[in-house]
């Protein structure tokens, strides 16, 4: 009997010792931080207030996912790179949203648990955070935009706007009378990259609501662009409506005039101009996907090229988009080899379809597609053009795809 109760002691200190360091383990680092106060809070920390905090209900999920994160830093336990997921959305986009996060976790994201960051003009509600905490394996970020980032600039004459948007509604030209589009736009050309829970980053992806990831991705995206020298990446590329941009290209053309330096010899002009830069022919890389190297839109090139494009009053007089800017500074600002086009993510955002037309690679990479619906090769599509003038060889079977 002696010999039993030992053993059962020995069984419980043991058993006791288990219980505490899972306890341990489970109040871990992983954290949802709010930008402005400096602070930031562990995602168990309180119940759910008007300060963001994330209630203890939700933080058992979010110990799980910490567990996993900690146990490697990818699929190759290779080193990560400076990475972050950004999504500019509003509140009310929480339901589009979800999708859009459930598929980059499950095809990407869970296996090396990048930190998701979420700016919005407005506070973030706590449904907001606790929704996205609980999806998110990696660390999640919430940042305010600054009001001056979101609203007229001083030299911007608001009358004349006005009557712009009215005329652009008569013509029905697509976000041609909104003005959240425009501060949209030129957020995302100017300011995005700029918002201090970004400033620990060197690379991110933009996610939009309502978009779809059709394939696995099992290598880390972000190291594949770092390793390869490469600074711009997308999946869909199409000429941009000319009734939005009617002097882009002449301000791109002064900027440039006056800004030589900045144009390296092996630049992509030849993708957005048919007649050797003296008119744009609107291609464009939809940005609604980009993973992309901030350190390119922080450079003193695009840096003054925002700044020239700004104070011309375009994105407000006009309606130029970020896509259009973005693209036009890659092609210009960047040497061709570091732009690429991603043809084996599989992508969607409303109409257009990305699916590999290679049977090998879709089968590879689990792809949920049908390649009678891809955009690349249609003739309304950019991509085409683009392995035109980059001397780029064309999956086998591309006409059967056009």
């Amino acid at each position: 009997m002696a010999r039993s109760d030992t053993r059962l002691v020995r069984f419980g200190v043991f058993a006791l010792i288990l219980i505490v360091a899972g306890f341990i383990l489970s109040r871990g680092s992983n954290k949802a931080v709010y930008a402005g106060s400096g602070v930031t809070e562990p995602v168990a920390a309180k119940e759910a207030t008007s300060g963001g905090h994330i209630n203890h209900k939700l933080s058992t999920v979010n110990d799980i996912v910490l567990k996993n994160t900690q146990k490697t830093s990818g699929v190759d336990g290779g080193k990560r790179v400076k990475a972050t997921i950004v999504t500019l959305a509003r509140n009310q986009d929480l339901m589009q949203l979800v999708s859009s996060i459930r598929v980059v976790e499950d095809r990407f994201n869970h296996k090396f648990n990048y930190d998701w960051t979420f700016l919005n003009d407005e506070p973030f509600s706590d449904e907001f955070k606790e929704t996205t905490s609980a999806l998110v394996s990696g660390n999640t970020k919430y940042g305010l935009i600054p009001k001056e980032q979101w609203s007229f600039p001083e030299w911007i004459d608001t009358e004349r706007a006005a009557k712009v948007r009215e005329e652009m509604r008569e013509k029905k030209v697509i976000y041609g009378d909104s003005i959240s589009y425009r501060h949209m736009c030129r957020y995302e050309s100017g300011f995005f990259w700029r918002h201090e829970l970004m400033m620990e980053y060197d690379w991110y992806w933009r996610v939009e609501p309502d978009v779809k990831i059709y394939c696995d991705i099992d290598y880390d995206i972000f190291k594949f662009m770092e390793d390869n020298g490469k600074s711009y990446g997308f999946t869909i590329s199409l000429p941009e409506y000319k009734e939005t941009i009617p002097t882009l290209w002449t301000e791109t053309k002064k900027f440039i005039k006056e800004n030589p330096q900045y144009v390296p010899k092996d630049n992509m002009m030849d993708f957005i101009s048919d007649d050797n830069g003296n008119t744009y022919n609107g291609c464009h890389f939809w940005s609604n996907f980009e993973i992309a190297s901030l350190k390119f839109w922080r450079s003193d090139a695009y840096r003054k090229y925002f700044e020239h494009l700004d104070k011309a009053g375009g994105f407000f007089y006009e309606r130029w988009g970020d896509a259009p800017v973005h693209s036009i500074a890659a092609a210009l600002f960047l040497p061709r080899d570091q732009i690429h086009f991603f043809q084996d993510v599989g992508y969607f955002h409303n109409p257009f379809h990305n699916c590999p037309i290679d049977r090998d690679l879709r089968l590879k990479n689990k792809c949920m597609c049908n390649p009678k619906d891809d955009f690349t090769w249609k003739g309304y599509s950019c991509v085409p053009k683009y392995f035109t003038v980059n001397n780029l060889q064309r999956p086998k079977g591309w006409e059967n795809y056009t």
